[in-house]
């Protein structure tokens, strides 16, 4: 498709029909009509497994067997199909490995990357009673606390932001975990009892990032998302998702990784364990780069150290 200022053709912005999927959408609409002002943009929004009704019989496909890759991917299908212009996605959630006729031009700037602990009986982890229920559908999460916590009980709690609140203030868990940045953006900060140090719980890759994702062949969408990107979101979350790559893993992977770079200076973090909290450790990497392939090059070196370290089996 071309795109130009006072265009006659709507660009369609497909998202999940969550609130906070909607919620960045249109973050992401704003941002274009900055860039082009006159430009006619629909939101449209695409029905995935994440957005389940129960009542009607309907069944989520976990994210422990690929749900959350899964929700990605039934947008990219809609992408491939013609249904939509551009996708709209939590990078977090989003694989590595995308279809060859797509590709990810641009990012939003990033959001607050740290993890939130939510909870209506403690204020923080370690003043949760032996045996409370944390309810999580994150392995790294889960992986997390039970190597700081081995006395509390991990149950499986899915759904958006709103129902996974609800399900914890009608006490079905004592607990939860959600991302700092999706509380922001839906406006239940104040929600949050603490806000986990990155160095403590490292986020999944891609973690507070908004990432857009368009057909390859639509070379003049391509260029305007370009004029949209934050260059440094896109070159950190593209280190931490060279080093899933090297390792093997995805976003259903207890594998935490967080880059941050200042200038020419680059940290990155990483944070792996089995499932049960075995064999937890942490790693930093410091780095400097010249290019964006220098950035591609020290997340896969990282990530094959990673990988010698990880306990045995985790990446096959």
């Amino acid at each position: 498709m071309t795109v130009k200022s006072q265009t006659k053709v709507t660009v369609r912005i497909g998202t999940r029909g969550s609130p906070l999927a909607l919620l960045q959408a249109q973050i992401f609409e704003l941002r274009l009509h900055g860039v082009l002002q006159g430009i006619k943009t629909q939101i449209v929004p695409i029905k995935t497994s994440g957005d389940w009704y129960p009542q009607q019989g309907e069944v989520r496909l976990p994210e422990g067997q690929g749900g959350k890759a899964m929700f990605a991917k039934e947008l990219q299908d809609a992408l491939l199909r013609g249904q939509i212009d551009v996708a709209v996605h939590s990078m977090k959630d989003l694989d590595t490995q995308l279809p060859p006729e797509l590709t990810i031009p641009c990012m939003l700037p990033r959001e607050d990357a740290r993890d939130a602990f939510l909870s209506n009986i403690a204020q923080d982890i370690d003043a949760l009673p032996a045996g409370s229920t944390v309810g999580t559908a994150s392995v790294r999460r889960q992986a997390f606390l039970l190597a700081r916590r081995p006395d509390l009980k991990v149950v499986p709690l899915r759904g958006n932001v709103e129902t996974r609140i609800e399900k914890m203030n009608a006490k079905t868990v004592d607990a939860t975990f959600l991302a700092v940045a999706g509380l922001n953006r839906l406006g239940k900060a104040s929600l949050i009892k603490t806000h986990i140090p990155i160095h403590e719980m490292v986020p999944s890759a891609g973690q507070g990032a908004i990432g857009v994702e368009c057909r390859r062949k639509d070379a003049s969408l391509v260029s305007v998302l370009g004029q949209i990107n934050h260059d440094n979101t896109y070159a950190c979350v593209a280190c931490e998702r060279a080093v899933l790559t090297t390792l093997g893993a995805s976003c259903n992977t207890p594998v935490g990784v967080h880059a941050e770079l200042q200038g020419l200076k680059l940290r990155i973090r990483a944070q792996i364990a089995a499932p049960d909290g075995q064999g937890m450790f942490r790693d930093v990497e410091i780095g400097h780069m010249n290019s964006y392939n220098d950035l591609i090059t020290i997340g896969h070196s990282f990530g094959r150290k990673l990988k010698e370290k990880s306990p045995a089996g985790l990446f096959g």
